[in-house]
């Protein structure tokens, strides 16, 4: 079970994790959530209809991270559109964007929260012992493949990774290249997630 995922009774995973790779798990997960930023302010309305309608931003963010983790909604897979189709586009991922970039945000955010409070609870049981059994249920699952899907992501955009064969040059850096404990993270938590997606899996 070490470093993998394996299915458990009931729609669950489970996977036996050590200090340092639940140490690595849990640094991650609280970078991505600074990124990610905070939830609605505490003097946010409390009427689940407004907080329906609020509006988000309506241009993509800055940070590539960011721009990576939520995409325009409207755009031409085949090339570059013409001008007109390319201002018609803006304007409909702009007007997509505002109404649902709060929520894709508050998704995420629970995701990487779940993972946080996961290690810390698993942590706190397997104190002075080296690592412990992380167990999830389904729900606890789907969110922790949420999480490691957003950090591959968000890594693999520092990383400027843009299709497979970028990936299949990362396994040929040499040990002294700076990048190498990032794409070695980058490639352990590929291998997480693709455990935990085969236990998902009916």
């Amino acid at each position: 079970m070490p470093g993998q995922f394996e299915p458990l009774p009931g729609g669950g995973a489970a996977v036996a994790l050590d200090d340092v790779e639940i140490s690595i798990i849990r640094s991650l997960a609280v970078q991505l959530l600074e990124l990610i930023g905070p939830g609605p302010a505490e003097d946010a309305s409390d009427d689940p209809l407004a907080e329906l309608f609020a509006e988000g931003p309506s241009e993509p963010p800055s940070d590539p991270v960011l721009r990576r983790l939520f995409p325009d909604a409207y755009g031409d897979p085949e090339g570059t559109p013409q001008a007109q189709e390319a201002e018609e586009q803006r304007a409909h991922s702009a007007e997509f964007r505002r109404y649902t970039e709060n929520d894709l945000r508050a998704g995420k955010r629970d995701s990487a929260l779940a993972v946080i409070r996961g290690l810390d609870a698993v942590a706190s049981r397997s104190a002075g012992e080296d690592g412990a059994v992380l167990k999830l249920s389904a729900d606890e699952s789907r969110q922790w493949l949420g999480a490691l899907n957003d950090l591959r992501l968000a890594i693999g955009s520092r990383l400027e990774i843009a299709d497979e064969d970028d990936t299949d040059l990362l396994y040929r850096l040499p040990d002294e290249d700076p990048r190498k404990p990032m794409v070695m993270a980058y490639l352990w938590l590929g291998g997480l997630q693709e455990s935990l997606v085969a236990t998902l899996m009916p």
